[in-house]
């Protein structure tokens, strides 16, 4: 600590140094005419030609009267010669003052060293941002032909904690947020292609609904209430349906006080949309089809790799019902058991439950203990017990279950989608059974919504619905084995003071 503290001392007498010479250490705009990524792509065209470029100096190499430095831009990196007898004797001793993890702009000529290497010769160079705060450079070797690499930033916490970091020193974490963005793009693709309308819901809600989870809650001073964080958007957009809509979507953050693990961040990004006219079957073969569209636009092949596992996206799809996937993985028919037989085979087959949890939750925790994490290959998971969906339809001909399916790939669903519930009095019941498990003590059962049941009973027509969790999805198209890696500021404890 002690070093680095020096380090930093050092850096506040250069910028001290460097306004007494009349220089701004921080100016206002820098006219940046190329790129380090086409300069190298174009170089036949740009060869001798002058350009002006911008980044950061991540190495730098002084060589008497001339230096060698790396400049790091949104795209890469570019090498610049810097000659004493071109730029002059001051400015020389000027660019001497400078540190790695400074920002300079260079204009020059573009040429290419007698190695081969695209660099560009500098004639002007101007400081655009000062670092007080050494970089922890990651560096580069090579033994026996291998490159190693020392130094490097990867304590995962830290560079979760200090993401700014860490697109700096590991470039290569930007493919992944750059992926992520093209990923939703695609989505919007796909979805606007087939007529939706994007949408906007509340954040903040008088009653939070749609999903079985804990809020955040929070005051509104003016109305003297209380109001929550959305966990999700549903309620909303299924009104909307019923307001005449017939093509809903809206990429939501949703807020969820729940743990937080490999899978989960309180804060998360979720797609949801809604079909009038439309029921669960139909809403199969169109995720078959959003997935396989999405993989082909961003990855070029709908064959993928995450987490050592190869995983073909190509429709169509396996699908099992819920039943029929625990007998597989488990030899145990649950499909007529009542609460007490489910709490006696959830014992013999070692699954922790706990008194509060009713017919759904001990269902839910046996499939997700023993045979989510066994399906790799992307399978639906349809025609779930009532009581664990009380959104969902009743199944047209499968008394007990509803018409709901999860996809499931490496282990973990991605998405949720119903035939969703348009009874007004079958809901409002739904609903009311909700309350009784939260009189158990279920925190996450969720409350009942008279608006929502108006909405309904003004009438609400047969709708399919779908919600996808967006980070999910990126983590499986770019092999990310987190959540926070897909995020760019993950949710921390409170850093050690």
């Amino acid at each position: 600590m002690e070093d680095f503290n020096q380090l930093m001392k050092v850096r506040f007498e250069k910028l001290k140094k460097l306004e007494e010479m009349g220089i701004n250490p921080y100016p206002y705009e820098y006219n940046q005419t190329h790129k380090s990524k086409y300069i190298k792509e174009h170089f036949d065209e740009l060869e001798n030609q002058t350009v002006s470029v911008a980044g950061r100096m991540m190495s730098v190499r002084l060589m008497g009267k001339a230096a060698f430095c790396d400049i790091q831009d949104e795209q890469g990196r570019i090498q610049i010669y810097i000659r004493k007898n071109e730029i002059g004797d001051e400015n020389f001793e000027i660019f001497k003052m400078l540190d790695i993890g400074d920002h300079i702009g260079i204009k020059g000529q573009v040429f290419k060293t007698h190695t081969g290497e695209i660099s560009i010769f500098a004639k002007e160079f101007q400081l655009l941002a000062k670092s007080l705060r050494p970089l922890p450079i990651v560096k580069e070797k090579e033994e026996d032909g291998k490159k190693i690499v020392y130094d490097q930033f990867a304590d995962k916490e830290m560079r979760y904690r200090q993401r700014y970091v860490d697109l700096i020193v590991n470039p290569e974490v930007k493919e992944v947020f750059v992926k992520r963005t093209q990923i939703i793009r695609a989505i919007r693709q796909f979805l606007d292609e087939r007529d939706f309308l994007e949408v906007e819901t509340p954040i903040l809600q008088p009653i939070y609904g749609g999903a079985t989870a804990r809020p955040f809650i929070t005051h509104h001073n003016a109305l003297d209430r209380k109001l929550y964080l959305r966990i999700a958007n549903e309620l909303y957009l299924k009104r909307l349906i019923g307001g005449g809509f017939e093509r809903v979507y809206e990429f939501a953050k949703d807020f969820r006080n729940e743990g937080m693990d490999r899978f989960h961040n309180p804060e998360f990004t979720l797609l949801e949309l809604y079909v009038a006219y439309k029921d669960y079957k139909w809403m199969m073969d169109f995720v078959e089809a959003l997935f396989a569209h999405v993989a082909n636009t961003v990855l070029g092949t709908t064959k993928i790799t995450f987490n050592g596992h190869e995983i073909d996206l190509t429709p169509p799809w396996d699908r099992l019902t819920m039943y029929e996937s625990i007998e597989k993985f488990t030899g145990v028919d649950i499909s007529k058991m009542d609460e007490k037989q489910l709490r006696e085979t959830a014992e013999k087959l070692n699954v922790e439950i706990t008194p509060e949890m009713g017919k759904g939750k001990i269902i839910d925790e046996i499939f997700g203990e023993l045979v989510e994490p066994k399906l790799i290959q992307p399978t639906f998971i349809y025609d779930y017990p009532i009581e664990m969906s009380p959104l969902a339809k009743k199944h047209r001909e499968k008394k007990g279950l509803v018409e709901r399916f999860e996809p499931i790939i490496a282990g973990k669903e991605v998405a949720n989608a119903f035939s969703e519930l348009n009874d007004p009095i079958d809901q409002k019941q739904r609903f009311l059974e909700q309350l009784k498990l939260r009189e158990r003590g279920d925190e996450e059962a969720q409350v009942m919504d008279e608006d929502y049941i108006r909405a309904l009973e003004i009438g609400m027509p047969p709708t399919a619905g779908l919600g996808i969790g967006v980070d999910r999805m990126v983590m499986l198209l770019t092999n990310q084995p987190s959540i926070r890696d897909v995020i760019l500021f993950p949710q921390m404890r409170p850093e050690n003071k």
